[in-house]
């Protein structure tokens, strides 16, 4: 399976694919591109913190196999996938960022996600960087250090799926997994350039269960549209281990793709009516909308009815730290990422009526986003109000904010509704940092934000890093 020199690393999945049914590219070839782009440049960027070198070609060549009595297993029989280091995959020791984890206590089956995509033919080169248990929008911890952003290493790439952002971006791997419990696919996806989905809660089936509830989704970091709903066309098949997934729903998410914006009514909202984006990030995303009103999309400047719900996702972010931190031993805690256990501290001072208001307000936020949706079909924001900052801090401005949330206010919300939203590259600063766009939809309407994520991808599709051409 020879021929013309190929950078397979630089290909969709969905190209990929095809060139193993034409036998002009092996699954050996690509995952040992993959690997190899990994070693050459993954240590300016530090995104995975274990690389399973001998499994990933042991699956490659299995793959090969089958390929050449053209019989792939699945969808993505042979495309490199990267996990993130919170998502349990059998064989590997899941250490969640986190000193207090087990050094070597291999997990005994795979997550619900992670199963389908084995069963699919995907090959997992390696897991994926994350702070300490996924708790904020960026990606540091005591276990693996500082992830850094393609774009410019001394800024951060965002988190917590930041590993699977970075990989996605320089192509180490096609296939990416990560998790979204309030943006951690989303925040990752703006600041990386690369695209990030968070589909309809419930309709990726997810176990164990989070700690952080029904907040949490399992989703795709990709260079395309298209990946990504390859990766949906296998995560969202049923897994009864889930008990709050939704029925199964036969679908061809790359079916409709191509369906454009013509009449569709789209809400944009620079704000949401309470946050503060940085000149050039709201100028950037302005345009953006634009290129969808060119498009066809009929376009109203509209903030949704709803107040900055920081404080409802908080009484459920913290008591979900609270949760993490009481199954360590307290001498170890030390150990721990300060800022993990500050919010846990708060989360054990909440009380039961405070979480009572807190759950109330989210179904009133829900009501008031399910009507809002009847009016329009989609909702855009910014991904994010400013662009990525320094790596390795937590608060982008130090006198103004508290938390990870003050500087990510459009993507917690659509957690606690379970709305889809994903996020896609829409420019870039003058000082050469991604812009993101996002795409939120009613309830169940995942096809409809992936057509118009793609709608947009065509008119600005992926850019690499040009750190990635270190192995060209």
């Amino acid at each position: 399976m020879s021929g013309e020199i190929i950078n397979t690393c630089d290909m969709p999945a969905t190209r990929l694919v095809e060139l193993y049914e034409l036998k002009t590219v092996s699954p050996v070839e690509a995952v040992n591109e993959a690997l190899a782009r990994i070693a050459n440049i993954d240590g300016d960027v530090n995104a995975y913190c274990l690389v399973d070198e001998e499994a990933a070609l042991a699956a490659a060549k299995m793959s090969e196999s089958r390929w050449m009595k053209s019989e792939p297993q699945g969808l993505a029989d042979g495309v490199p996938l990267s996990v993130k280091d919170i998502v349990l995959t059998k064989g590997h020791t899941v250490r969640r960022g986190s000193r207090t984890t087990p050094e070597n206590e291999p997990d005994r089956f795979d997550c619900p996600a992670v199963g389908r995509l084995r069963e699919h033919g995907a090959v997992i080169i390696g897991r994926t960087t994350t702070p300490e248990y996924g708790w904020k929008g960026l990606c540091d911890s005591p276990l693996t250090g500082i992830t850094r952003n393609p774009w410019d290493t001394s800024k951060t790439p965002g988190g917590s799926s930041g590993g699977a952002a970075v990989s996605a971006a320089l192509g180490m791997a096609h296939l990416n997994i990560g998790t979204d419990g309030g943006g951690s696919v989303r925040i990752p996806a703006a600041f990386t350039g690369v695209f990030g989905f968070k589909a309809t809660f419930g309709r990726v089936p997810v176990f164990p269960p989070s700690a952080m509830g029904t907040l949490s989704h399992v989703g795709p970091l990709t260079r395309t549209v298209e990946d990504a709903a390859m990766i949906m066309n296998i995560i969202t098949q049923p897994d009864s281990r889930d008990w709050s997934a939704l029925p199964h729903v036969s679908l061809d998410y790359r079916t409709g793709l191509d369906l454009g914006m013509r009449n569709l009514s789209i809400a944009f909202s620079p704000t949401l009516g309470y946050a503060k984006v940085a000149p050039e990030v709201a100028s950037i995303v302005a345009d953006a909308v634009k290129v969808l009103e060119a498009q066809g999309a009929v376009i109203d400047e509209v903030d949704p009815d709803f107040d900055d719900p920081k404080e409802i996702f908080s009484a459920h972010w913290d008591l979900g730290a609270a949760r993490l931190v009481e199954k360590v031993p307290q001498e170890r805690r030390i150990e721990m990422d300060p800022g993990l256990l500050r919010i846990a501290e708060r989360g054990w001072k909440l009380t039961l009526a405070q979480h009572a208001d807190a759950v109330d307000a989210r179904v009133e936020l829900g009501h008031k986003m399910n009507l809002f949706h009847e009016t329009y079909d989609l909702l855009v924001t910014p991904a994010m109000p400013i662009p990525a900052f320094t790596a390795g801090q937590d608060l982008a401005d130090q006198d103004s904010q508290n938390d990870w949330m003050d500087w990510s206010p459009f993507t917690y919300p659509f957690n606690l509704t379970g709305q889809p939203a994903c996020v896609v590259p829409c420019g870039f600063t003058a000082l050469g940092l991604p812009v993101g766009l996002q795409i939120v939809g009613a309830r169940y309407a995942d096809p409809l934000v992936l057509r118009a994520a793609s709608a947009f991808e065509e008119v600005h599709p992926f850019q690499m890093p040009e750190a990635a051409n270190v192995t060209h």
